[in-house]
Parts: structure tokens; C-alpha cells; sequence
């Protein structure tokens, strides 16, 4: 069975932090790592307004720049690498860093490789628990200050940050519809993308 027959279904949890926060997605192994971030982003969920890499097998992957890159930090990209590629060479696990400055580290666990499900959208949100953090926040040190102001009326950061986020915050709450929303936007984009190359297809023949 090829790889367009076949999906992973993923675990995704934001390093360093407890308890942890975590989401299940089903993508299919043709992804690119480019669109495994789109998914990433879309279910923590991100805005997708920085900079992002993955490691594995001590390779780096994310969008070649030439400033970056160096003969002793190469960088293969991110839109060209497929997620079965990686999985077919035994590896099951990836990290995946988004925002340089806030540095939110992610571990990327491929639980196991499956059929995927005639006439299902993918990608797939399952379960997760726990709201990521809002973007900007000011990574670990600062998610933990925004938690307690938020909790507290009487903290002094508790108006100045309420106006900032803009409507109160939840940690226990996973938004679900949102996520679901989100990933419509994704499983459309991918079925536009196959129909146009299917077309192109038969173009050729």
C-alpha cells in the first residue's frame, strides 16, 4: 500500500511544562514537514508568526535561509521532506521548535502508522488536553506569570494582561470547534492540491 493510502497518527506535547499539554492528530505520511507545522500550529493552536525547525536523526529541517546556513549547520527543507520518508528509515520521533524567542519546544511522537479511513478529511484532530499558550507570551517564564495573573483579580498584572490577551483564559479548556475549524481550512487546501495535480496528471496522458 502506498503512502496516499496511509496516515500516522501523532501525539504532540509541549516540552518542560506541567501538566502537560498535549494533542492527537491523524495526518497523512505524504505530509511534508511544512504541513505537519501547519497541523502543529493549528492545534496548540499558534498564529504562525515565526520561525519554526524540526530535528531528527541530527538533522535540522525548516526553510532553507542562506544567512543561516552554514557547511557545519546545513538545513534540509521542510517542504520537500516527507513525513513517510522519515518514518520508513525507523524514526518515530521528532522535535519541533516554533518562535525562536520564546522557544517552544515540542516532542513529535509517531504512535503508529495506519490505513487511513475512506472518505475521512485529513488532517485529523482525536483528543488533547489543556490550552497552549497565546503567542508572545514570553515562553515558559512568561506563560507561567500570564497563568497566575489571569487566575487572580487582585494580581497587579491582572488588568494589563487581560486587555492584552483580550478575554479570559482557560488552562483546562481545549478548543475544540476552533481546532476542528482550523484544520477544515487544511484538509481543504490538501484536497484542492490533489485535484489540481490530478488534473495536471491527466494533462500529461
Amino acid at each position: 500500500m502506498s503512502h496516499g493510502d496511509r496516515i500516522a497518527r501523532l501525539m504532540i506535547e509541549l516540552d518542560d511544562w506541567r501538566p502537560i499539554i498535549w494533542r492527537r492528530v491523524e495526518v497523512p505520511l505524504t505530509s511534508s514537514l511544512k504541513a505537519l507545522h501547519d497541523v502543529i500550529q493549528a492545534v496548540m493552536p499558534f498564529e504562525d508568526d515565526h520561525l519554526f525547525e524540526f530535528h531528527a536523526e541530527g538533522k535540522r529541517f525548516a526553510i532553507p535561509d542562506p544567512e543561516w546556513d552554514g557547511l557545519r549547520h546545513r538545513t534540509f527543507s521542510a517542504k520537500t521532506t516527507k513525513l513517510g520518508a522519515l518514518v520508513d528509515r525507523g524514526i518515530h520521533k521528532l522535535s519541533y521548535t516554533y518562535d525562536f524567542g520564546d522557544d517552544w519546544r515540542h516532542t513529535i511522537t509517531v504512535e503508529k502508522a495506519l490505513d487511513a479511513v475512506p472518505g475521512a478529511d485529513y488532517p485529523r484532530y482525536i483528543d488533547g488536553a489543556r490550552c497552549g499558550p497565546p503567542e508572545d507570551v514570553g515562553g515558559l517564564p512568561g506563560f507561567e506569570l500570564f497563568l497566575a495573573a489571569m487566575g487572580d483579580p487582585d494580581h497587579d498584572q491582572h488588568g494589563e494582561l487581560m486587555r492584552w490577551h483580550g478575554r479570559p483564559f482557560d488552562p483546562e479548556r481545549v478548543d475544540q470547534p476552533g481546532i476542528q475549524a482550523r484544520l477544515a481550512k487544511l484538509a481543504r487546501r490538501r484536497a484542492i492540491g490533489k485535484a489540481a495535480f490530478a488534473k495536471s496528471q491527466n494533462k500529461v496522458h
